[in-house]
């Protein structure tokens, strides 16, 4: 069973309900979930019906899917999950990070699929607030990778200046 974590390591209680990439407007509807997180193709082709639903929706995006897609409903969704189909497939650092820089997005994101300790305190700085932890992952060794490094070069959505400019500072 995958633990869900925030950027501080602290377990928190997963309320939202994920339908797979397969599921149908009728299969959200029968769900007796308050929060259900359903995947980009079910948002667009019956957004209207799921508001209406009563329910509270969030929307996951696969890695070959762009921010773009859901950019004009982001002030009505508390939740978007970004998917990790593989170890090796890195798009949705990208998504996450275009998420909070270019559409400034506030709201959790939260990564899920293949999230494994060696990519939390990365997926941290491209701006993931939750990480659903497979259940090969061991929560002390996660709370570790969070602070697994005390500072970094580049700039990051936790840290917009790079190291240098930092340096110049007062």
């Amino acid at each position: 069973m995958p633990r869900l974590i925030d950027t501080s390591g602290t377990e928190l209680v997963n309320e939202w309900v994920k339908l797979e990439k397969d599921s149908d407007l009728v299969t959200a509807l029968a769900c007796t979930a308050d929060k259900l997180l359903v995947p980009l193709e079910l948002w667009q082709n019956h957004e209207e019906d799921l508001r209406k639903s009563g329910k509270e929706i969030g929307v996951w995006l696969d890695s070959d899917q762009q921010a773009a897609a859901i950019a004009a409903d982001l002030e009505r969704l508390k939740l978007v999950a970004l998917n990790f189909p593989g170890f090796t497939d890195g798009r949705s650092y990208s998504t996450a990070n275009n998420l909070r820089r270019h559409y400034h997005y506030t709201g959790e994101i939260r990564a899920i699929g293949d999230v494994l300790r060696d990519q939390l305190f990365y997926m941290r700085r491209c701006g993931f607030s939750t990480f659903d932890l497979k259940d090969t992952v061991k929560l002390e060794e996660a709370r570790t990778a969070l602070g697994d490094f005390k500072d970094s070069y580049q700039s990051t959505i936790e840290q917009p200046a790079p190291l240098f400019r930092r340096r110049l500072q007062p």
